[in-house]
């Protein structure tokens, strides 16, 4: 199998603009050359309330889900989840000023972009076991 390139980025959760705290929640990867868009979702609701006692991991958890539904073309995502995968993408990891917000694109090579949606959720998200 041919290694491609793929482009991805980390979904943050900012419960406090004014603060500048975040906490990665997910992330997203789209591969054009294998027709991908997929993404992971995982709020770790003891590490938000850390951030920010007052938040609340319900409507963030939304927030993400929505983010994933937009992904996976679900109905429920409305007229974005009807864009081509690189619109789709595009529209994610613009930049916007909510609780919910996408990180930086980044690039990679890979042969399995699913995988390596595990692989990033696990590096970048998942809390780091010791």
């Amino acid at each position: 199998m041919s290694r491609e390139t793929f482009e991805y980025a980390v979904l943050r959760v900012v419960p406090r603009v004014e603060r500048g705290e975040v906490l990665n929640a997910g992330v997203l990867v789209y591969c054009r050359q294998f027709d991908y868009l997929g993404s992971r979702v995982h709020l770790d609701a003891d590490r938000l309330r850390a951030l920010d006692p007052t938040a609340d991991p319900e409507a963030i958890r939304r927030a993400l889900q929505a983010a994933a539904d937009v992904c996976a073309a679900d109905p429920a995502a409305g007229a974005a989840g009807r864009e081509a995968l690189g619109s789709r993408f595009r529209w994610l990891t613009a930049p916007r000023s909510t609780v919910v917000q996408p990180g930086p694109v980044h690039t990679g090579l890979t042969e399995d972009p699913d995988a390596e949606a595990d692989r990033l959720l696990h590096l970048l998200v998942l809390p780091v076991e010791g």
